[in-house]
């Protein structure tokens, strides 16, 4: 009997310990509500009917191909500004990591105008930059490249701070044999840094990448809505919402073929991940 008790108190804490508390499972119920109801609400009211005709329709398609043809470049940029700028991050002193990090989220907690208000004011014909772009023949506003410059804007904290959380997670001391076995730090970076932080990596480019197909405000303040040029998907859907030509039928389809890649994009992305829950 003394035996046994010992042996069965540890099998029990575990089950114990996963219970939550009732009380915490009325706001966790709500929270899923707030998070299901909108998206319930738009099926709803989707005329099925129609969806084939408005996702087929050569505008959609055309907004659909600009909008992944543009976030893939945003994303490719972020990728090689951000994971430099979350290595530096992780690896610097609290102070300057601080201000650092500080500056990274910035655009997190701006409205997406204030960003687009900005890139007007640096690269607009009147802006800090933009005035020496005219004079050199280079116009960026409301231009395709415009758009892929207000996607990396918006989308860039993303991808840093999940790299930076991997790089802290992971810590040094792999880097550090690695060193002191001789090799270079490149290939430290390359071989030893890279690796470790891969699931990282991932989620923060799957993110990226899905901030950058979802952007609206930036883009329509510094790229515009012309069709072909920098009319993405969430401009085509604001323009089929406020009737220029279409139903609001269509706004409604199309924002549910945007919600369907949205929702493919983070499904890749959990089955690529290690050990992740199915």
């Amino acid at each position: 009997m003394t035996d046994e008790g010992p042996e069965e108190g540890p099998r029990l804490r575990p089950a114990r310990a996963e219970r939550l508390p009732v009380w915490l499972l009325i706001p966790a119920g709500i929270a899923v509500l707030l998070l299901v109801l909108p998206f319930g609400a738009l099926l709803a009211r989707l005329d099925w009917a129609t969806v084939p005709a408005a996702i087929a329709s050569p505008e959609a398609l055309q907004a659909l191909g600009l909008s992944l043809e543009t976030a893939a470049i945003a994303t490719a940029l972020c990728a090689v500004l951000g994971i430099p700028l979350a290595l530096l991050i992780a690896r610097s002193p609290g102070w300057l990591a601080a201000v650092l990090r500080t500056l990274t989220t910035l655009p997190l907690v701006l409205p997406p105008l204030v960003g687009g208000i900005a890139l007007l004011a640096l690269l607009g014909r009147n802006g800090l930059l933009g005035g020496a772009l005219a004079v050199a023949g280079i116009r960026i506003p409301f231009t395709t490249a415009a758009v892929v410059i207000a996607q990396t804007f918006v989308a860039l904290p993303f991808l840093v701070i999940s790299v930076e959380g991997a790089l802290r997670a992971i810590g040094t001391d792999h880097e550090r044999v690695a060193a002191g076995l001789g090799a270079g730090r490149f290939t430290v970076f390359r071989r030893v840094t890279l690796p470790l932080a891969a699931p990282g990596l991932v989620a923060g480019t799957v993110l990226c990448f899905a901030r950058a197909l979802g952007e609206f405000g930036a883009t329509a303040l510094f790229a515009g809505n012309s069709a072909g040029i920098t009319r993405t998907m969430p401009l085509a859907i604001y323009t089929a919402f406020n009737g220029a030509g279409v139903q609001e039928d269509t706004a409604i389809a199309l924002s549910l073929l945007l919600i369907l890649v949205a929702i493919a994009v983070l499904l890749l992305v959990r089955g690529w991940r290690a050990g992740a829950v199915r």
